[in-house]
Parts: structure tokens; sequence; C-alpha cells
């Protein structure tokens, strides 16, 4: 029975029709936590696949190119494509014995509800593949690429935390670092990790659709040269050089005037034709002494860098065709940049819009790259067992993420925040004083609370600026000073000791000479006895 096309045609429309009642269905309820989100956000997802390659095969019944579906629509009239005159009734009947014939062979063959089986969809649990660092797709697992950071030659030894800071940033890393294979092999496994972790925490955005766009954008820029970090390579016939690193071998004669250029600016000049950049400075000269006459393409290959493309143009100016890598390596920055932006969405500009996709994505993300720094910082201060028990507890109760969240923690005795949100004990309150309230003048009459925040204000921005302002150095003279009055009086004494504003005639006693000149007591006395004046 199903075998006809028309069968298949009717049951792949009530499949398509199904699926998205369900999606509705599904998307009107609320999940209860991050982990119900990715199940929920999967689960549309494979439903959307399933309609979209339905929808394929139902483009294909209708092109039929094979005439099939035409055929049967004309049996069903009495037509046949191999003879004009065939029986309406003897078409029937024949139909009407298929059918029986059928059930004869399959008796047990009944009307099945689908209904059941869709439902049961609404409650599977799509298989997502997340590392323990991860926690389900709350923070990023960056750690290997954090290792090739720090062992490369365009890296720094920096801490994991600092990395989280930085690797968003590629237009801190020196243009020349750029270009080599072991920078784009880097950007290339960052990107494809960054397109995995979205994938997984937010598979019902479409990234071809953001990439095309980005693409669009990129290409604009690129050619009118305003790529961030890559405006010397993308100008608009690709051959203006680095200015810093440009040479006119014309206003140099022999290789002697040459090497007074200076060994960091024949290395530049060396480095951006291609050429080897070693040996000493007379060797560096020589070696760009020889692009003067002869043409880049015509040079040794022993005088290149190995795997470098050899220029098309000579060395009179130190230029070199479009570069395809730097190209691809900065439009493989530009989608990296994009996917932090969409790890970076503010959560305050989006609350209101929740009811939008990209926004609700950008919401529930929830600045993803600033979780996982502040998630390191926490680790640090826990030990494995800990870590253990937390990892614990939050599969056990997994953290909501709705509307809950919101209401008020019950706080009457006005108790400071830990670092885990909630008030911290009293007994931890009345031990370091927070009760206690130290005002401070010179800083506006601002509340320290405390005897610890009281004495470490003293040297902040706000105490500092504040002594600044009043013109007395900020010195330990002046700890526990918070009166205005109290520190200027201070200041004056010290002045007094120190002699500031006694009258000293020797050097405050002024002379005149006969020119007219102006001098003071001392410098006066030693000019007349030597006879100058």
């Amino acid at each position: 029975m199903s075998s006809t096309l028309l069968e298949v045609t009717r049951a792949s429309h009530e499949e398509v029709e199904r699926l998205e009642r369900l999606i509705v269905k599904d998307l009107q309820a609320e999940p209860p936590s991050n982990k119900d989100r990715l199940y929920q956000s999967h689960r549309v997802r494979n439903m959307i696949e399933q309609i979209t390659s339905t929808t394929h095969k139902l483009i294909e019944i209708y092109e039929d190119k094979d005439n099939a579906r035409k055929d049967e629509i004309a049996a069903l009239g009495g037509q046949s494509s191999t003879s004009a005159n065939v029986n309406v009734f003897s078409a029937f009947y024949d139909r009407l014995k298929e059918i029986r014939e059928y059930h004869r062979r399959h008796p047990a063959a009944r009307y099945v509800d689908t209904t059941d089986e869709y439902e049961q969809l609404l409650k599977e649990e799509p298989i997502i593949e997340f590392t323990g660092e991860e926690a389900f797709g709350r923070y990023l697992d960056l750690h290997e690429l954090y290792n090739d950071y720090i062992n490369s030659k365009f890296g720094k030894q920096i801490e994991y935390s600092a990395y989280l800071d930085i690797f968003s940033e590629p237009d801190t890393i020196p243009h020349k670092l750029k270009l080599t294979r072991q920078y784009r092999e880097y950007t290339q496994k960052l990107l494809e990790y960054l397109i995995y972790f979205f994938e997984r925490t937010e598979p019902l955005q479409d990234l071809e659709r953001i990439f095309s766009k980005v693409n669009t954008e990129f290409e604009e820029q690129w050619s009118n040269g305003l790529v961030e970090g890559w405006g010397n390579e993308s100008q608009e016939n690709g051959n203006v050089p680095q200015q810093d690193a440009v040479i006119d071998l014309d206003y140099y004669g022999t290789v002697e005037e040459l090497i007074e250029v200076g060994p960091e600016k024949l290395k530049e000049a060396l480095a951006t034709l291609g050429l080897k950049t070693g040996g000493t400075v007379k060797q560096r000269a020589e070696r760009l002494f020889l692009t003067k006459h002869t043409p880049l393409e015509k040079l040794d290959r022993k005088h290149f860098v190995k795997g470098s493309r050899v220029p098309a143009q000579n060395g009179n100016g130190v230029a070199q065709k479009p570069s395809e890598d730097a190209k691809e390596i900065a439009l493989i920055e530009a989608k990296m940049k994009k996917l932090c932006e969409l790890l970076h969405e503010a959560t305050e500009d989006i609350i209101p819009f929740r009811n939008t996709d990209f926004l609700l994505s950008g919401f529930l993300i929830l600045q993803t790259i600033v979780r996982t720094k502040e998630n390191i910082v926490k680790k640090h201060a826990l030990t494995y067992d800990e870590i253990v028990q937390e990892r614990e507890e939050d599969e056990a109760q997994p953290e909501s993420e709705s509307d809950d969240e919101d209401q008020q923690i019950y706080n009457p005795l006005k108790l400071p925040m830990g670092w885990d949100g909630k008030p911290i004990p009293y007994w931890l309150y009345k031990l370091h004083g927070l009760g206690q309230e130290f005002k401070c003048e010179i800083c506006g009459n601002h509340s320290y609370w405390g005897r610890r925040a009281y004495e470490r204000h003293f040297k902040e921005w706000r105490h500092q600026h504040g002594m600044r302002c009043l013109g007395i150095p900020n010195t330990k003279n002046f700890n526990e000073i918070t009166s205005i009055e109290e520190a200027k009086q201070l200041w004056e004494r010290i002045q007094e000791k120190q002699g500031v504003n006694k009258w000293r005639p020797d050097l405050e006693e002024e002379y005149e000479d006969l020119e007219g000149n102006i001098y003071n007591k001392k410098t006066y006395t030693d000019l007349q006895r030597q006879g100058l004046i």
C-alpha cells in the first residue's frame, strides 16, 4: 500500500506537519536548567533535519523526472502510457484486487496511530559529547590550545586564566609571526574548536548564514585595506608593503652604504621579500643589495627562506605579491572574532528580548568566556576532593537558569556577599569587623567597612587621587590621616622641619649686574670674586 508514490507523498506531508507541531509544542515548554535547554535544542535540531530530508524527497517526487507519478495519476483515471484505451472499471477492479491480495498476505496489518511514537521524541535525551572541563557546555576547554600557544614562537609564558583574556585578540601578535605555518595551524585548530563548541551549545544557530555575512564584510574590508592588523597586506593591488620595512636601494651605491641602515632594518626588509634574515650585518646587506639589479624570480633559491614563495618584483622597492596565505589567516581570525563575540554577548542587553531566537541564544550563553575564567580562578582555591564533590552536586542538582534564579536572597542582616553569591556567615562578619565603619574625608567621605579595608584604602586610587588634589604626596607619614585639615597641618610641619619655608638669602636674595642680568646672592658673589663682573 505504502509503495505507491501518491501514498508516499501523502505520508511525507503528514510527517512534516506532525514534526512541525512537535517543534512548536517542545519550544513552548520552558526548560528548567541548562542541561534541559541543550536537550530541547538538539531535539528541535534533529526534527528540523528530518523535515529537511523529507522535503527533499518530496521535491524529487514532484519533479517526476522518470514520469512515475504522472503514470500513477493517469492509471487512477483509467489511462496508461502504454495503452490509450483502458477500461476505468477494469483498472478499478485491478486495484481492488491488489488491495485484497495485500491484506491476505498481511492479515495482522492494522492502522497504527503514530502519535504516541512521535510524542516519545519530546522525552528523548540526545547524546551530546562534552569533556569534564566543559561541564555540559557551561565552560570552554582550551587547555590543549593553551599548551600550543605557550610552546610557540608567537606565544608568551602566561597563566591559563590570562590566556582566556587574550586568545580572542589575535591583533596583539606581531604581523610577521602570523605568516608562519605554526600560527596558521593554531588558528585553524582554535576556530574548529569554537565552531564545534558552538554547534553543541547552540544547535539552532545557523553558522553558515553567520559566516557568509562575515565573508562578505571581510572581502569588502580586505579590498579597501581596512582589515584590522592586516592593513598593509590588503591594499587595492596587494603590493603595498609595510612602510617601516621599505628600503629604496636607488639611494645606495655600495654594500657599505647599505650597512649603515642597521641590522634590524635590513632584517625587516629581507623578511618582507621572503629572503633569509640570518648572518652578519654585512651578509644581510649583500643579500639585499643583490635585489637592486636582479629580479627576485631570477635569484638563487638558496637566498630564500625554505617554503617561501618567490615574489615577482625586484628589490628597488621592497614589495611583494598579495599573499593568499595572509588573506586566509585574516579570514580565520575574522571568523574566530565573530564566534568570540557571540560567546561574549552581554546579558543585560538581551534579557528584555528573550523571546527572539538569536538574542535568546546570547542570553543563555551567559558570557561563556567570562564564566570559564571565573571557574578557573575558583578551582585554584579548591582541593581535588572539593572539586569532585562540587561536580557531583552539579550533576545531582543541575543549576537552574530559569526566572526562579532571580528571586531575592533573604539577607536581613545586610551581610556582604561571598564568592558563591550568598551572604557570608555571621561569625566571619564579626571576625573581620565588617560592621565597623570608617569614613575618609580625603576620599570624599567614602565609607570603608572593616579595619582591613580601611588600612588597605590608603594605597588605593581613591585616596591617592584625593591627596593629589590637595597637592600633598601620599607617603607613609600620612597613614591613618583621613581629615583634610589634619593632612594640611602635617604637611606644613614637614615643610618647616625640612626648611622649605625658611628665608635663605644665599638662594633667594637677588642681585643685578651692569648689563641687567639677575643672579642670586651666592652666584653673584662667586662671579665677583673671579673678576667676571
